[in-house]
């Protein structure tokens, strides 16, 4: 099978089409620099879905289709690019990440923005699902040095509680959608077994690293302030209002959203407890 990736080159796009790769699939991977690395085994196409020249041309050939666009302002426009090439193309089946719950909040711009890719999907004729994740553990990375160094957990997810998501699963997912038959026209949340709150990741946190770590809490004016440092101001604005919308609503999966996505992976959703254990270990060897 003949599978094109977006994404290829970030946490979650790789890890597709690495599962991929191991199923003995042909992989490439979209990429606007030739200087990003892709898994090994993959080709590296440069390209970008902004460009007509790119989504002409680029999908032609290729069975399948595993759809991730960066969030950002242009994230709706290159998603429907993406689709539209792929179509054109002659791509039979594709893949579209989404979010969860994405049609409950959709004035948060990076959850209302994948609506009009879902909507198209599902207006297209082709095979498709829509996978709809919950926050992800693999966040968690980005606080390494606030955990280790100050002994902070700094995301602001509030006491609601979130069933969050191992990226793994969604690789798994991804690939069942794409390789194996049944899914079409399906919409998949992508969620993990227990909802966690800012204190409960915090203490899972402070017992696997055997150290102190704190919630930082639920003021969002202090954490916008903090990552204007790192991300663009339209981004900072964005997700305080989805950690807000966090805050108040939460992001719990149901039952039956735990069954389906069991019987989807093939297993029970990896626990939180043991990502965290798994990468505690992996920072005290230096990883």
């Amino acid at each position: 099978m003949r599978v094109m990736v977006t994404g290829g080159t970030g946490v979650v796009g790789s890890q597709v089409a690495q599962r991929l790769l191991a199923r003995g699939d042909e992989v490439a991977v979209l990429t606007r620099s030739a200087e990003k690395p892709v898994p090994a085994g993959a080709q590296a196409v440069v390209g970008n879905l902004a460009d007509p020249a790119t989504v002409r041309k680029v999908f032609v050939g290729y069975d399948a289709l595993f759809l991730l666009n960066v969030v950002s302002p242009a994230e709706t426009h290159e998603g429907l690019m993406g689709f539209n090439g792929a179509r054109d193309c002659g791509v039979r089946r594709i893949v579209y990440l989404s979010v969860q719950n994405a049609d409950g909040a959709p004035h948060l711009p990076h959850f209302g923005g994948k609506l009009p890719v879902e909507m198209a999907l599902a207006k297209s004729g082709l095979e498709y699902t829509v996978l709809r994740p919950n926050n992800f553990y693999q966040n968690d990375y980005w606080y390494k040095d606030a955990m280790l160094q100050y002994g902070v957990y700094p995301q602001p997810l509030g006491s609601a509680g979130l069933s969050r998501v191992d990226v793994r699963d969604i690789a798994d997912a991804a690939v069942a959608a794409l390789t194996s038959d049944g899914h079409s026209g399906e919409t998949y949340d992508l969620v993990g077994p227990d909802a966690w709150t800012g204190e409960s990741t915090a203490a899972a946190w402070s017992e696997a690293l055997g150290r102190e770590v704190r919630y930082a809490g639920d003021d969002l004016d202090a954490w916008e302030e903090q990552n204007l440092r790192y991300l663009p101001p339209a981004l900072a604005y964005d997700f305080r209002m989805m950690y807000q919308f966090f805050q108040e609503h939460g992001l719990v999966a149901t039952a039956e959203a735990l069954a389906r996505v069991e019987r989807l992976i093939g297993h029970p959703p990896r626990r939180f407890e043991d990502f965290v254990a798994e990468t505690a270990a992996a920072w005290r060897g230096g990883g």
